[in-house]
């Protein structure tokens, strides 16, 4: 307990901070039989402790949702569209006005805001991911606080992201971050789904590698009842790889953000070892969907894992998908299950020309070598976890 204390009380020194807020959080009526509509009293409280927080010298970037909710309000429709064009006509409408709300609020207390809208494309290609963090931190730069969508109005399976919480898991890179707040509906993580249990109580805290989270991460506990706490353990699984701890609270408690940074025991708090991944390899685990992937036999797949080895052409065995040199790939072991991944020296058309062959012989089969590896060990990150894999298979 006293450690936990401790740890909580650390939080007020976290000065760079990436806050979710969530539908849920901003609506209310949601799931009413009368139309959803948002709550001005959530809005207020938050665009105040922001505006706090940035008036004590804190960065802060804001991942808000509420664009497809804002164009179905604006829209007059009752119900979530079902269809993908109307949901993307929505977040059109919506975002729009959902950033005019938070403009005519921040305006008020003197902040300038910026918006960023973002794909999966922009986060898994590497490129388009470091112009996206210039883009930020000139903003912050600036004092301007940055409030961070996805692109609804674009996207589709193939580019989306999934959620506003796997967003922000990134966006603590984006900004190089010290604490990720992702405030929901609910008061945390409990032992059991509360809504159906009352005996269920509230887990104050959880690290990395504990069996109680290893059992969540998993889906073994029962603390994981609806798709959206499971994503927002996700985000934190990956705010704890990066060294970052993160906190799920409830965004509808009054002055939930200043009373977490002042070691209130709200919420859920997620302590990272002291082990992390560097902000290069955390982008290369967790942004979203590689290029392509490049298969590898038994002993590859060991060297990888365990002799934190280069792929070479030797071990590979095939590659699918059309990726070019420098894209970042899936590097799949014989049970199809990903082992690592990392930045192809190699387009995947040279890739299938040289699979199995020695480095000696890469030149006399391409007609050129530009490296002896496939993917250097520098460019690569070894899969930590089945969380991680099977978020992407």
């Amino acid at each position: 307990m006293t450690e936990t204390v401790s740890f909580r009380s650390s939080l007020s020194r976290c000065k760079n901070l990436v806050i979710k807020v969530g539908t849920a959080v901003l609506a209310r009526n949601v799931g009413a039989d009368c139309p959803a509509e948002f709550d001005g009293s959530v809005f207020l409280d938050l665009v105040q402790s922001v505006a706090d927080l940035l008036a004590q010298g804190h960065r802060v970037s804001l991942v808000s949702s509420g664009a497809i909710l804002s164009g179905m309000i604006g829209l007059g429709h009752r119900s979530r569209p079902r269809l993908l064009p109307e949901k993307q006509a929505c977040a059109a409408v919506g975002q729009i006005e959902l950033m005019a709300r938070y403009k005519a609020l921040f305006d008020a207390r003197g902040i300038r805001i910026g918006q960023l809208l973002l794909t999966a494309d922009d986060c898994r290609r590497r490129q388009r991911f470091l112009n996206a963090r210039n883009t930020v931190l000139a903003l912050l730069k600036r004092g301007i606080l940055p409030i961070i969508n996805e692109n609804d109005t674009v996207s589709v399976d193939e580019i989306k992201l999934g959620d506003n919480d796997n967003l922000s898991s990134l966006v603590i890179n984006l900004v190089g971050a010290d604490l990720l707040l992702l405030l929901s509906d609910v008061d945390g993580i409990f032992t059991s789904d509360p809504k159906r249990d009352p005996t269920a109580t509230r887990i104050p805290t959880l690290s990395e590698g504990a069996p109680e989270f290893t059992s969540l991460a998993t889906g073994a506990g029962k603390g994981v009842g609806t798709g959206g706490i499971a994503t927002k353990l996700a985000a934190a699984s990956k705010a704890m790889a990066l060294g970052v701890p993160a906190v799920i609270a409830c965004g509808k408690v009054r002055g939930i953000v200043p009373r977490i940074l002042a070691g209130e025991d709200l919420g859920t708090v997620f302590i990272p070892k002291q082990q992390q991944l560097s902000p290069k390899k955390h982008w290369m685990a967790f942004a979203p969907r590689p290029r392509g992937r490049i298969l590898v036999d038994e002993g590859a797949a060991r060297a990888l894992q365990q002799g934190k080895k280069s792929l070479l052409p030797s071990g590979v065995i095939g590659a699918e998908g059309e990726f070019a040199m420098g894209d970042l790939v899936g590097i799949l072991g014989p049970d199809n299950q990903e082992v690592a991944r990392g930045l192809s020296n190699y387009s995947a058309v040279d890739v299938r020309r040289i699979q199995g062959a020695r480095s000696s012989d890469i030149e006399r089969i391409l007609g050129r070598k530009d490296f002896d590896e496939v993917v250097h060990r520098d460019n690569m990150v070894v899969s930590r976890s089945q969380i991680v894999t099977k978020e992407r298979s």
